[in-house]
């Protein structure tokens, strides 16, 4: 029979904000007692790290094998939209991603997809409407109601889309937002609905508005976006109101770590560890309902310990009591298991791929480096020949092709 583990060091206390040397014992996946004692470790031991918004399918990988590079950066848990798996295979897809996600020690906690298909313009695989939504939402294992990405549905009060956020509020679930750009009496009727967060605010004026209508947000820093250096002010002005994600996090970025960077990142500027580490630990437990541990009698015992705050390299990495990682080495063992799969398409032709241009101008869009936001230009169709020339198989075509 094994024996209750022991772990001394620097005990970081999120809940009543201070640290302290300390003893911490847990046994059977429970913190049973932490006790106040001299100790000569400069080691940290941390509540482990949570990502509050992240599409696990946007790392390529299945829930177990995204678990298995996850626990090695210190994260223990991710609050998971699975729009993408759901916008292909319906409920299936995400019955798939809770199944495979339950044989790993590894917390992720599953929304419903609120819009599948994202728009009425997508040729989507399934569908989720009112029934499914509702069906989706009674079962304990879904948490939330992902991001709500049909603001103008909220806002113009569309009737599929008020059915499911109220049923969200029947069973009591929180609601995420996504409302990029979104301010002024636009946000407060959003708001008002009953959304709770977002993670796509790119300047620190739009967050400071939805804050002050009761928002809470989401710094968000993944493959594609990168919010952090704009909004990390916000952990000294409502600290209480913030939390890290990384939306989308591609393989070989999690190779190189998680949120374990951003927390590195924020106490390197300067700002409060205790601060920073509410914003991955304390704030997305309290605002989602999760079962993960804080560092407290009873709980269950989640916990990073890492050699110095300012570097934070993660020495090891426990989920309800069991060591999952050390030293960058996951412990989590791979699981077989049977991929669903409904990819069904035609090869791309050249004409799939051509712009009609019907005069001189033709529209375009811009992609704005580590923004999801995009610019609408107006460019002239010759110079824009020139520029496409060094991509293979992309032609002009229409009424002024030269």
């Amino acid at each position: 029979m094994q024996s209750p583990h022991k772990l001394s060091g620097n005990i970081v206390d999120v809940i009543n904000e201070r640290i302290f040397q300390g003893t911490i014992v847990f046994d059977k996946g429970q913190i049973i007692s932490i006790e106040e004692t001299d100790t000569t470790s400069h080691q940290y031991i941390i509540p482990g790290l949570i990502d509050a918004h992240i599409h696990i399918e946007s790392s390529m990988l299945v829930p177990s094998e995204f678990a298995r590079l996850a626990v090695a950066h210190g994260t223990v848990a991710t609050v998971s939209d699975p729009h993408e798996i759901a916008n292909v295979l319906g409920i299936p897809g995400v019955d798939f991603m809770i199944k495979n996600g339950n044989q790993v020690p590894f917390k992720f906690y599953f929304g419903v997809p609120s819009c599948v298909p994202a728009t009425s313009f997508e040729s989507s695989g399934a569908s989720l409407g009112i029934e499914e939504t509702e069906t989706l939402m009674k079962r304990s294992e879904i948490k939330y109601l992902s991001e709500m990405m049909n603001f103008p549905g909220v806002l113009h009060h569309n009737e599929e889309v008020m059915s499911k956020i109220d049923a969200a509020h029947k069973y009591n679930k929180p609601i995420d937002g996504h409302a990029p750009g979104l301010i002024g009496e636009d946000i407060k009727k959003y708001v008002q609905a009953g959304i709770t967060t977002d993670h796509e605010c790119f300047t620190i004026e739009e967050a400071l508005e939805k804050i002050k209508f009761g928002m809470k947000i989401q710094i968000r820093e993944g493959s594609a976006a990168k919010n952090f250096d704009a909004l990390i002010p916000l952990l000294n002005l409502h600290p209480d109101m913030i939390m890290f994600c990384s939306d989308d996090k591609h393989p070989d970025d999690l190779v190189e770590g998680h949120i374990n960077l951003l927390v590195k990142r924020a106490i390197n500027l300067g700002y409060e560890p205790i601060k920073v580490l509410k914003a991955c630990t304390y704030n997305p437990v309290k605002h989602y309902n999760l079962n993960v541990g804080l560092l407290q009698v009873g709980d269950p015992a989640d916990l990073i310990v890492v050699n110095e705050l300012h570097d934070f390299s993660i020495l090891s990495t426990y989920i309800n009591g069991i060591l999952v990682a050390q030293n960058g080495r996951s412990f989590i063992d791979k699981i077989k298991s049977q991929t669903p799969n409904k990819f069904n398409a035609d090869f791309l032709q050249i004409n799939d791929l051509e712009i009609k241009a019907d005069g001189k101008f033709i529209y375009v869009i811009k992609a704005l480096e580590g923004q999801l936001i995009t610019k609408k230009l107006k460019v002239l169709v010759k110079p824009l020949q020139k520029l496409l020339k060094a991509i293979p198989g992309l032609a002009i075509s229409g009424s002024s092709r030269t």
